[in-house]
């Protein structure tokens, strides 16, 4: 008799033959003229239910370039496993043609040149005409945020989310999980959420001081779709007060909370859930791990690491789909739910290709009417770029080294350290930089530019700590971001050594001398934790060194030594 990971397996292989999976037809087209909206939407309906996902978008309302990661590596048992696998390799993987609109869709190489071709991607207007499509097609489908959405712009900074959460309003999802949108603050937070008008989930969200789930987010909702009925499970990203200030949102604990995940599948279950499907702002490696354990999940809709697979991967019998960021794709997911289980899928990623898709005129509109006041101070040109400004990697983008070196020069600094977050829109060589376009990589509700003393002994030990995020091989310790970008400093890293090890031959770039432990540095940073952090915010910073040099330039970064092997 065939197991039901046998049958999915084989429903996988079906769906990817007849364009049912990845990216169907568009997936070889070698020109931009050759694509049509009715081609990006293409799809044959299936199933009884369907699911429309889309995570990360980091308030960026408008088209954006955004490069893929060139370095994404994995450890333990998910080296050399999806998504951690990139660029060429990525694209042999899926059968993608060089050149083609899914190469540049979902890597890095010829970014520059095929972003020329094929231009700006993202931009809620498109994405409401996307997610009216297929709603045409599926009236009940049902729309799921994964979160990070109410963060990462200068007129969600001005506006304290609103309007996105007006472009929201107007798109309707059926329910939301969350991460950043926290760093707003937890009053501000619940504002949002009663006007939405649609459930706040987050299982994992619990009373810091009772310990007991929290009242304002539900752990789960419910759907009745094609005669079946679906519970969405919610989970929030776990590592809130490690990665995020605590003291913004003191009233929440987070955590991964697998075992309470295991009762809420098996309540679900019991009050005769057809379908489960976890809304998560895990990361993907999380959610795989999360996959092996809790037993009942057919559907994981991943957020918060970013990556964008032109196919679920299969974990036992759930299915972990991941839809990208900044807006470039929406997930559509088709089900055909019987008997009280999943018995197969459809599925695509739809690349939102704005010169293509047509803008939604009332999404426009609202847009258009929430950035008027900002206008002029958005569009604002600062300088040049002489080269590609992108931020994604594990270890540098050339946003973070500009970064980084105004914060030297600014700063006048030794040593600078910048956040290795994963958003924030790319920029193309002899494109104007806007104050809009460092807002978008800068954006958030702590910004302020320390400048302190650390002795080299502390500073192994902070990057000790973020490497061990990164790189520690359970996925449960993984606890978000890349890691930490340095600038004034080279050292080396072996991924694999253990926790205080993989940390070597750091060495100060002005004057090429071994850092010593016992001496202390100026350093430079931005987007402490702490509370009180004083000094400007790093948009000044950064803008005041663009606008004084004009045009930047960032040469290629090799002073971080990378031992994988």
């Amino acid at each position: 008799m065939i197991s039901r990971r046998d049958f999915l397996q084989a429903a996988m292989a079906t769906t990817a033959i007849y364009g049912g999976s990845g990216f169907g037809n568009w997936a070889k087209l070698a020109a931009q003229q050759a694509l049509s909206q009715d081609q990006l939407l293409e799809f044959e309906t299936f199933g009884n239910v369907s699911l429309i996902h889309m995570t990360d978008i980091h308030a960026q309302l408008k088209p954006i370039y955004f490069r893929e990661p060139e370095i994404n590596l994995g450890v333990g048992d998910n080296k050399g496993a999806v998504p951690h696998i990139t660029g060429a390799d990525f694209r042999r993987l899926y059968g993608i043609e060089d050149g083609s609109a899914s190469h540049y869709a979902l890597s890095y190489n010829d970014f520059a040149s095929l972003a020329k071709a094929y231009g700006r991607m993202g931009g809620l207007d498109r994405i409401a005409t996307v997610v009216k499509a297929i709603r045409a097609a599926r009236p009940d489908a049902i729309l799921l945020d994964g979160g990070d959405t109410w963060h990462g712009s200068y007129g969600c900074y001005h506006t304290q989310g609103q309007d996105v959460v007006n472009a929201m309003g107007l798109l309707k999802p059926d329910a939301m999980t969350f991460h950043w949108e926290f760093t707003l603050g937890t009053e501000r937070v619940l504002e949002l959420i009663d006007q939405v008008g649609f459930p706040a989930l987050g299982q994992n969200i619990f009373d810091a001081e009772w310990d007991e789930p929290a009242e304002n987010f539900e752990p789960y909702t419910w759907f009745e779709r094609g005669g079946a009925k679906i519970a969405v499970i919610g989970q929030a990203f776990p590592y809130m007060p490690i990665a995020n200030p605590g003291w913004m949102f003191p009233e929440y604990s987070f955590g991964i909370r697998d075992e309470r995940m295991q009762e809420m599948v098996d309540e679900v279950r019991a009050e005769g859930a057809d379908l489960v499907v976890v809304l998560s702002h895990n990361g993907f490696d999380v959610d795989k791990k999360m996959a092996s354990v809790v037993s009942g999940i057919d559907v994981i809709l991943s957020g918060h690491t970013h990556d964008a697979l032109p196919e679920p991967v299969l974990v036992g019998e759930t299915i972990i789909v991941a839809t990208g960021s900044n807006g470039k794709f929406v997930s559509r997911v088709d089900l055909d739910v019987r008997d009280g289980r999943m018995m197969g899928f459809r599925h695509k990623l739809i690349p939102i290709f704005s010169d293509v898709i047509e803008p939604d005129a009332e999404m426009a509109a609202q847009i258009d009417a929430d950035r008027a006041p900002y206008e002029d101070k958005l569009t604002e040109v600062i300088g040049q770029a002489d080269g590609t400004l992108y931020r994604r990697g594990n270890f540098n983008g050339t946003w973070d080294d500009l970064i980084c070196d105004a914060l030297l020069e600014e700063r006048e600094a030794d040593i600078a350290l910048s956040p290795g977050v994963r958003w924030g829109p790319s920029i193309l060589p002899g494109q104007d930089i806007t104050r809009e376009d460092i807002w978008n990589v800068t954006s958030m509700t702590y910004p302020n530019a320390y400048r302190t003393e650390m002795t080299g002994e502390f500073l192994h030990v902070v990057l000790e700590d973020v490497a061990d995020n990164i790189f520690n091989p359970d996925p449960y310790y993984q606890q978000g971001g890349d890691m930490v970008r340095v600038g004034g400093m080279g050292y080396r890293i072996d991924i694999n050594k253990p926790q205080g090890e993989r940390i070597s031959e750091m060495t100060l770039l002005r004057t090429g001398e071994a850092i010593d432990p016992a001496k202390p540095y100026v350093v430079a940073g931005w987007a402490s934790v702490n509370e009180g952090t004083e000094g400007p915010p790093i948009w000044d910073v950064v803008e005041n060194y663009i606008r004084r040099k004009g045009t930047v330039s960032v040469g290629e970064n090799d002073t971080v030594k990378v031992v994988t092997g």
